[in-house]
């Protein structure tokens, strides 16, 4: 072997270290980069209103990307996480509101249930749909996507739904040690995630799939019930998020309630570290993306810039991410 080789595959070998440092490890250089800038440029930002208004904020997107995280954990992607968000929102002030005004009156526990496991059953469907029918990820979520407001919009005859529900104010405003109830709901959601995906035979499974999903059929593994499953699990979290969104909005919009959340959610699972062709899923890199997310939007608002910046700023982020995610020669 030639020197002009060797010092070829030095390089080589020094710029994938240096890749995989970037991958493993990006996501919390970033956040506390913007946590600085914050510090130092951005007004009352240490302050505790601020910082629990942040925490506040922080929780519907959380929940929503550690279920994206499952199904992109399998090579697959749920576009439809935002229109759920809608759906159980929807049906929750359908649930909730009195019979004379079109609903059905029924206590508050009861119509927070029947919110969640409409966003379950619109997991199912995609499952099914995806693992049973063999239809694209992003297609069947996708039309789930586009179809899933108007249906939203149906349930609450396409109008705002004010909820003036004493238990809403304790989700909005209860603390614990100064912690909002809401983080505290998305702290333990992404502990059982956790679990299932690093301690289960199931996250087992998802990981296995996500790999190579012909060898886990031929190893004889549930590939059709696991997918039905993770795509259920993030219908279920992602309506949990619209419960919260409601409770914090004190309304029921289908218009506005969890618009483009997926490209929030997708953002914060492939900064966090998840690869988009699946095999692995990073649960404390999620919630780590989801935070800079959040962070940034607030950041970009505190400092007057419009929300198509934000969204600009959030594709580049993808972006970088993916390409920084790509493989290199020497995994090839």
């Amino acid at each position: 072997m030639t020197t002009a080789d060797t010092t070829w595959r030095a390089r080589l070998t020094d710029r994938a270290a240096v890749l995989t440092w970037v991958r493993e490890h990006g996501v919390y250089i970033a956040l506390l980069l913007l946590v600085v800038y914050n510090v130092v440029a951005t007004a009352n930002f240490t302050t505790v209103p601020t910082l629990q208004l942040l925490f506040s904020q922080l929780p519907p997107v959380i929940i929503v990307s550690l279920g994206m995280a499952l199904v992109i954990g399998t090579g697959g992607v749920d576009l439809s996480v935002g229109t759920v968000m809608a759906i159980a929102s929807a049906v929750l002030a359908k649930m909730v509101i009195a019979p004379g005004q079109g609903g059905f009156g029924a206590p508050i526990a009861v119509a927070i249930l029947v919110a969640v496991l409409a966003g379950l059953l619109v997991g199912v469907f995609n499952g099914v749909v995806v693992a049973v029918a063999r239809v694209q990820p992003i297609v069947a979520t996708l039309g789930v996507l586009v179809a899933g407001r108007g249906v939203a919009l149906v349930i609450t005859g396409g109008a705002l739904v004010e909820l003036f529900v004493p238990f809403f104010k304790v989700i909005r405003l209860g603390k614990f040690l100064g912690i909002p109830y809401v983080m505290i709901v998305a702290a333990v959601l992404a502990v059982i995630v956790s679990f299932l995906v690093r301690r289960s035979a199931f996250g087992y499974r998802l990981l296995a799939i996500g790999g190579n999903r012909r060898a886990s059929v031929l190893a004889g593994l549930p590939v059709k019930q696991t997918l039905i499953t993770v795509y259920a699990l993030s219908g279920t979290l992602a309506a949990v998020a619209g419960v919260i969104a409601t409770a914090r909005l004190r309304a029921s919009d289908p218009s506005y309630i969890g618009l483009l959340m997926e490209l929030s959610a997708i953002t914060a699972v492939v900064v966090g570290g998840t690869a988009l062709s699946g095999g692995r899923v990073r649960i404390l890199g999620t919630v780590t993306g989801a935070v800079l997310i959040q962070l940034l939007e607030t950041t970009l608002v505190s400092h007057n810039a419009p929300d198509s910046v934000a969204r600009m700023v959030e594709a580049l982020i993808i972006i970088a991410a993916v390409y920084v995610q790509r493989p290199t020669r020497r995994s090839r």
